[in-house]
């Protein structure tokens, strides 16, 4: 597990391989990750969208930006905390992910961005 805290807000990653399978005569290899945001702050904050650069060993990065995450923009009082699963496809057993959360500050009404730490998706056959 990975972690790392941004203004208050604590950012937790553990990933997990999924296993292999064939799709247009290729090979792809299937990984899942969890993410936990946790409030550590004394305000209230918002979570608008996200911005992903996934890194595959056999490929460019790929950049992924959209609103929320799987659907919902999650409202985080002091102390609490959201989390959720997700996943992605690599054309190789090996390659990571990085990137960060746009959140708005309902007490001073700003912008920030909260640091997602680079996590590996690696499958275990594949680490020497």
């Amino acid at each position: 597990m990975v972690s790392q805290i941004t203004r208050g807000i604590k950012i937790s990653v553990l990933t997990s391989f999924e296993g292999t399978y064939f799709k247009n005569y290729k090979i792809h290899f299937a990984f899942s990750y969890v993410i936990t945001i946790e409030n550590h702050s004394k305000d209230s904050v918002q979570l608008i969208s996200r911005h992903w650069e996934i890194f595959d060993s056999l490929n460019d990065i790929e950049i992924v930006d959209g609103e929320g995450v799987i659907g919902k923009k999650p409202v985080l009082k002091p102390g609490e905390f959201h989390t959720y699963s997700s996943g992605c496809l690599l054309s190789s057993p090996y390659g990571a992910m990085k990137g960060y959360f746009n959140m708005i500050n309902f007490t001073s009404t700003k912008n920030f961005k909260v640091i997602v730490p680079a996590f590996r998706l690696s499958a275990p056959f594949a680490l020497n």
